[in-house]
């Protein structure tokens, strides 16, 4: 899958579990850009991004994610 497609697909994620349809992210954007990202909105997310794609993250690999980037290249490993 195409990193575009993907970051477009996870942009929508972003959007319905941090309830904030004025979210547009990059691969560049980081937890500190945008307010509603917290810890537990981060383990939502990735259960909401988990689920979509239909597969499971480590939780070391989780932890090594510094950016939306770096979880695009998670989602295309699997």
């Amino acid at each position: 899958m195409e990193k575009t497609q993907i970051l477009s697909e996870i942009n929508e994620i972003f959007k319905d579990v941090l309830d904030n349809d004025e979210i547009l992210i990059n691969e560049a954007t980081k937890a500190s850009d945008i307010d509603e990202w917290d810890s537990l909105s981060h383990i939502q997310l990735v259960v909401a991004i988990e689920k979509y794609f239909k597969i499971k993250f480590s939780s070391s690999e989780i932890r090594e994610w510094k950016d939306v980037g770096e979880m695009i290249k998670s989602i295309q490993s699997k």
